[in-house]
């Protein structure tokens, strides 16, 4: 699959090593094009400045802060069609709550944003730490939530999770993030607030 992530921190950076560690086609982009070269460098992937890092690709990751997010998405320019992955949480600068939620979600916000685009949450939940160690924690492997309203792109970003070897749990349409936003809260409690460290990942398990 060819896609391009759009931020190159400690998220960007995880998600690009594990998919490129899948063979997937990856693309580095992000406001200062200096550092992008850098980490994709480090990571076998090819760096683009942002207007043209949306063309002839399948996904887009869409991994800057949510606050960032308009100016990403517009700097990239025409979206139409394309399937953009939201892994961003709408955090409060203390990181112990959300600035959005309830009637709405970052995802949805984001969605309006790019309204011909087809966007879908995922990894959301998930510590950077977790995304650069990779999904197997002993017997087990965590949990990556997706939802979103268009059945071709929640198709695409499942078979993408499941390729670096996450499990895939479909959580509906894209009005769910306001349920999912929310566990990444709890997922930053329970790493910090609780002292757990930032190696644990929700999982939903059935029997």
């Amino acid at each position: 699959m060819t896609l391009t992530i759009v931020g190159y921190g400690n998220v960007g950076s995880g998600l690009a090593k594990q998919f490129v560690k899948a063979g997937h086609r990856v693309t580095l982009t992000g406001r200062s094009l200096d550092k992008v070269q850098a980490v994709a460098e480090s990571l076998g992937a090819q760096a683009l400045p942002l207007d043209q890092a949306a063309k002839n690709v399948e996904v887009l990751v869409l991994a800057v802060p949510y606050d960032q997010a308009p100016a990403a998405l517009a700097a990239l320019g025409d979206l139409k069609g394309k399937v953009i992955v939201d892994v961003s949480n709408p955090l409060t600068a203390d990181y112990m709550g959300l600035t959005v939620g309830f009637s709405t979600s970052a995802a949805e916000e984001i969605a309006k944003a790019v309204p011909t685009a087809h966007v879908v949450k995922a990894f959301n939940t998930l510590f950077a730490q977790v995304m650069h160690q990779g999904a197997g924690f002993g017997d087990a492997k965590g949990s990556v939530f997706f939802a979103g309203d268009e059945a071709k792109a929640k198709d695409t970003v499942k078979a993408l999770i499941e390729s670096i070897g996450f499990d895939a749990v479909d959580a509906g349409g894209l009005k769910n993030a306001r349920y999912l936003e929310p566990v990444a809260g709890l997922n930053i409690y329970f790493g910090y607030g609780a002292g757990l460290g930032t190696q644990i990942a929700p999982a939903w398990l059935q029997r």
